[in-house]
């Protein structure tokens, strides 16, 4: 028994959507340094596995409640709950963090072939 009633066990759920939000980004743009730096199959594995439950937690609270779809701003809400919660927090800094570190590894490796005038040319 949980905050007095019996039947509300599944606000555990919740935990790790709340803590989504002001953490997910940081985790996922970990997740994209780390898929970046490490290229295989485990590495992309954990960053889709690891943000599966408040990704589909939040979701199925957004989509389930089924008397609302008749609604006609119940659409615009999907639509911004895709946008925000799903790209925003979850898949733009996953992607930035893998941009930005496969950018840095190329540009290091051309500085160290020897390219540049800090390396006796010009």
């Amino acid at each position: 028994m949980m905050f007095g009633y019996s039947d509300e066990w599944w606000a555990l759920l919740f935990v790790p959507v709340v803590l989504w939000v002001p953490f997910g980004p940081f985790v996922m743009g970990a997740m994209g340094v780390w898929c970046a730096r490490r290229p295989g199959r485990w590495p992309r594995l954990g960053s889709v596995l690891l943000p599966l439950v408040p990704v589909a937690v939040s979701a199925i609270a957004v989509v389930l409640p089924t008397d609302t779809w008749d609604e006609p701003t119940h659409g615009e809400d999907v639509l911004g709950y895709f946008l925000v919660y799903v790209l925003g927090i979850t898949v733009l800094p996953w992607v930035l963090g893998y941009g930005i570190t496969r950018v840095v590894r190329r540009v290091r490796a051309r500085r160290g072939r020897g390219h540049g005038p800090d390396r006796g040319e010009g």
